[in-house]
């Protein structure tokens, strides 16, 4: 059955909003903490674990205050006497090396911004902190392997993969090596992984149509990583928040970091200003820094906004004529726009003077995004000169659900108006499924279809649909 939104009062259909509000910053624990107080079960998140194959971790929580504002904080540890694997590979207990942080006798890794810096690179397989202790690295081929082989719900699947896809991004531009050839540190660590999985399954769980987020403090100073010291943002979270708006400044630590800024990349917006909607509850995560300046905290804030309604936003179009650019290239730079926060990118055909065949490329995008998107037009093509101007469009509220099939879950978005829901299935969901049961892609999608259309109208049985 498809996954519904949330109901209101006298059971109409409502559009769910997460705002992440990043009072002190974000990183991965504090993400999970605030979604836990939202009514993610604990349990979901261990079994997510489980069937990723990480074992040997603990999950907990504890109360704690930040600027005499309660909240929780988001625990991993290794469980005493357990060494702990990743699939099957035995791996070294490892400890997070945050200067300063304290470990408790059973190596408990309470991390919050600071715990993890993230880098990564294409040498070398360990390295050791002040303590002696050896950190695993991991290659991003390796940590993909291990999600896309994994039992996770697809949704949560979809979502831990796209955190890494833009980590190992943003890590190999900065080492200067493909993706595919990032190597982790401590990123790759088992209690960094568990944020990320754990950060997918409970969104999965909250399945929110809209995920926004406050500017984002980034701090200042500088901070210990495996490659040495680096700059408060590091430059794999400042490539992570490119269009995003963030604040630099004091106090002067990692007040976000690389896992926090590519669960943003990933699966936030930027929020609008302002910001229009009805909160409905609010969760509090609790970063381990107690900063005497502003409270280490982290409000995820679960909101609804008028069903069946359209919000309005203002972007940037830009274009440039192309007649003497290689195709390859052209194709090569639609993908670095989609990947650096492009909206859409669109290619036309047209004449050119001198009767030459030509392509006119238009890019949408968050104003945020115009030095972005008008750096990588100079930088990949030929062209001279760039036009842009700003629009206002008009955005149907949607929501991300997941329609069961005779092949299985197939994911899809639901798009609202005028009291009316529209379903259309997901092109890369289809796909999997297609593939992955050598079925026709045109099959999957009308199944798709089919299933959604049976849970709108009443219930029905998975034998009715493989029927």
């Amino acid at each position: 059955m498809a996954a519904r939104a949330a109901t209101g009062r006298g059971g109409e259909s409502r559009v769910n909003l997460l705002y992440f509000d990043l009072v002190g910053g974000i990183s991965g624990d504090m993400t999970v903490a605030s979604l836990l107080e939202l009514g993610v079960p604990m349990t979901l998140l261990r079994e997510g674990l489980r069937q990723v194959g990480l074992h040997g971790v603990e999950l907990a929580t504890e109360r704690a205050q930040r600027h005499n504002l309660a909240g929780t904080r988001f625990i991993v540890r290794e469980q005493r006497g357990a060494g702990h694997e990743f699939g099957s590979a035995q791996t070294e207990a490892t400890h997070s090396h945050d200067p300063g942080q304290e470990h408790g006798d059973d190596h408990a890794h309470e991390h919050g911004p600071g715990h993890e810096q993230g880098h990564g690179h294409a040498q070398g397989r360990n390295h050791s902190d002040a303590h002696g202790v050896r950190h695993p690295h991991r290659d991003y081929r390796d940590i993909k392997h291990m999600l896309q082989s994994s039992g996770l719900p697809p949704g949560a699947k979809e979502k831990a993969l796209a955190v890494f896809a833009k980590l190992a991004l943003a890590e190999g531009t900065v080492h200067d090596v493909p993706a595919e050839e990032v190597t982790f540190h401590e990123v790759g660590a088992w209690d960094s992984i568990a944020d990320v999985v754990c950060t997918a399954l409970a969104l999965d769980h909250l399945r929110p149509a809209t995920v926004l987020c406050s500017p984002v403090p980034v701090g200042c100073g500088v901070v210990e990583t495996a490659h040495g010291r680096m700059p408060i943002p590091t430059p794999a979270t400042l490539l992570l928040l490119e269009g995003f708006p963030i604040v630099q400044g004091g106090p002067a630590y990692e007040r976000t970091t690389p896992t926090g800024a590519a669960i943003l990349a990933a699966l936030a917006s930027p929020a609008p200003d302002p910001l229009a909607y009805t909160p409905r509850k609010v969760g509090i995560g609790i970063g381990s820094t107690d900063s005497p300046q502003v409270p280490n905290l982290l409000r995820a804030v679960l909101g609804e906004r008028a069903a069946g309604g359209a919000r309005r936003e203002t972007i940037e179009c830009a274009e440039a004529n192309l007649d003497d650019a290689n195709p390859e290239w052209i194709g090569y730079l639609m993908d670095r726009l989609l990947s650096r926060g492009a909206l859409d990118v669109v290619l036309i055909p047209a004449l050119m003077k001198k009767n030459r065949p030509g392509t006119v490329i238009q890019v949408l995008y968050p104003p945020a995004a115009r030095e972005t998107v008008l750096a990588l037009l100079f930088c990949e093509v030929t062209t001279l000169g760039v036009r842009y101007r700003t629009m206002e469009r008009v955005v149907l509220d949607r929501e991300h659900v997941t329609v069961a099939t005779r092949w299985g879950q197939v994911g899809g978005v639901v798009a609202h108006h005028d009291g009316r829901r529209r379903f259309s299935p997901e092109f890369d969901s289809c796909r999997q499924v297609a593939e992955a049961n050598g079925v026709p892609l045109r099959e999957v999608y009308l199944a798709a279809q089919q299933g959604w259309q049976a849970d709108e109208t009443g219930p029905a049985t998975a034998a009715d649909r493989a029927n």
